[in-house]
């Protein structure tokens, strides 16, 4: 016989269902997507899921803005979900970037009328089964519910209060861009190398994480972040359990940062996926993993700022001055920004470092916080803005990303190279752009919190920095244009839309970004 148990002994758990809406919301699209791809007809399919994916997106930001402007924050479904300022933030703000990236999903006008995913992803590459299905203009629209997925997981990332349910979002959302990485119609087999490699790379730092998680049990007998806070403060022993979980929860939270030495997927990763899919990558991803990262490490492991800070300090530079050295080296646009994205990576470090050299703890993290969301918020939109420009040079291999095949490109599309050179100066952190300022902002928490050593190595690293990308400026508008140059596609409303969504957003937080900045600042400091 089983063990009945007496009905006065089971509590029902509280569910915040009003707070945790948006995110209810984008994983009930999702698995709509998945029922739509199942039985709607082909022929409907691509426009279905784009009219679901936008609407559940534009949905769930709207019920963010509310909770938002209702100052809403509580640790929600039974102490596993903080619903507080950080995280909401976080989640208007992926949701604004997966819009955007949505809409170069949808693209069809660049290649014959198709999208940029493959038709067959199991079809062996070069196979008849794959030219069958180009020939029948098969897509590959299961792109929308899994993207739906990632962001969904990538927002219970950012609110995660608990190391389990931390560990739960980071498998939702990496098994999704596994796949993704893995879609690309041309170059199939560099697109599944990538996958591979992420995927490869992705299981060992999610290993590193769960037993990082499961040492931290060990060691204050809780997962919830709050209740790791409690025992650091009780100093109950077991110091060794501590550091070895503290430094294995850091590798697999680095990891999904692109911090060095962590970084070495982010290049062939970059490169070989899908060029969309990429610019989704680099700025929702590096988003949820920051805001995951401080999350853990100021709220739970804050009392032992002074054991782990100094590993940060070394991460952050070697981050800086790689990321910023290697890009040099680079010959393809898509490896270059890739480098750009860990260089960019290690700038976050210094603020990061800058609140706990100061030993602020959480309850005085606004003003790094504020600087870390900002500088978010522009890397982003440039990021996508970017990538949204190299999908639109092309040759008959389809995208032309190898730095020679952009040379003149400023005289046979001054507009287009004219945008793409605005991006790179943002990267660059040149005044009057949104990048300018969000280095601002975090070199300047890093320095009020006492890490001037490291604001000192940013500076210097960020002109190592603006010299590839100066390359590049100067190779587009400089060089000569040669006979066999790669033609400039003609985008359709989706593409033109990223990009001057991307464009709007990276002048107008360079020259006005005190609205986003005083948002920044009202979402405060993460509880517990």
């Amino acid at each position: 016989m089983g063990l009945i148990l007496p009905a006065a002994d089971f509590v029902a758990p509280k569910i915040e269902y009003t707070e945790l809406m948006p995110m209810l919301v984008v994983f009930g699209a999702a698995c709509v997507g998945v029922i739509t791809e199942a039985f709607l007809p082909r022929a409907l399919r691509h426009a279905a899921q784009l009219a679901i994916t936008v609407v559940a997106i534009v949905v769930a930001g709207v019920l963010t803005g509310l909770l938002i402007n209702d100052n809403k924050e509580l640790i929600a479904a039974q102490g596993a979900i903080s619903v507080d300022g950080p995280a909401l933030f976080t989640w208007l703000i992926l949701l604004a970037l997966t819009l955007i990236s949505v809409l170069l999903f949808a693209e069809r006008s660049l290649d014959g009328g198709l999208s940029a995913f493959a038709s067959q992803a199991a079809a062996v590459p070069g196979s008849e089964a794959e030219r069958e299905g180009t020939a029948a203009r098969i897509e590959h629209t299961e792109i929308f519910p899994l993207t739906l997925f990632a962001v969904g997981g990538m927002m219970l990332f950012a609110s995660a209060n608990d190391l389990l349910v931390l560990f739960v979002a980071l498998e939702v959302f990496s098994l999704p861009l596994y796949l993704l990485c893995g879609l690309a119609r041309r170059r199939r087999l560099i697109s599944q190398e990538a996958a591979m490699k992420y995927f490869l790379l992705g299981a060992f730092a999610s290993a590193f994480l769960l037993f990082g998680i499961a040492l931290l049990y060990g060691y204050a007998g809780t997962m919830s972040l709050g209740g790791i806070a409690d025992a650091l403060a009780q100093d109950t022993g077991a110091e060794s359990i501590l550091l070895a979980g503290t430094g294995l929860i850091g590798v697999g939270l680095l990891f999904k940062v692109g911090a060095v030495p962590f970084h070495s997927w982010t290049p062939d990763v970059y490169q070989g996926a899908p060029t969309p899919v990429t610019g989704f990558m680099a700025a929702c991803t590096k988003i949820a993993a920051f805001i995951g990262l401080m999350r853990v490490f100021y709220v739970a492991l804050g009392g032992s700022r002074w054991d782990w800070a100094p590993m940060m300090w070394v991460v952050a530079i070697l981050t800086m001055v790689v990321g910023s050295i290697v890009a040099i080296t680079q010959t393809d646009v898509k490896r270059m920004l890739a480098y750009s994205s860990i260089a960019h990576a290690g700038f976050l470090l210094t603020a990061f470092v800058g609140l706990a050299q100061a030993g602020s703890g959480v309850s005085n993290g606004i003003t790094s916080t504020q600087a870390v969301l900002f500088y978010l918020v522009a890397y982003g939109f440039s990021t996508i803005g970017a990538f949204a420009v190299v999908t639109l040079v092309r040759d008959a291999g389809g995208e032309a990303t190898h730095l020679s095949r952009w040379a003149g490109l400023g005289k046979k599309s001054p507009l287009l190279a004219g945008i793409f050179a605005f991006f790179l100066l943002s990267f660059a952190g040149i005044p009057l752009t949104a990048g300018f300022t969000g280095k601002w902002a975090v070199f300047s928490a890093a320095w009020t919190g006492g890490a001037w050593p490291l604001v000192v190595v940013a500076v210097l690293s960020s002109l190592v920095a603006a010299f590839f990308y100066v390359r590049v400026i100067v190779l587009m508008f400089f060089s000569d244009l040669p006979t066999d140059a790669p033609d400039v596609a003609l985008p359709g409303w989706q593409t033109t839309t990223a990009v001057a969504l991307g464009l709007a957003a990276t002048v107008i937080l360079g020259l006005v970004p005190g609205p986003v900045l005083e948002l920044a600042a009202r979402a405060g400091e993460f509880i517990r």
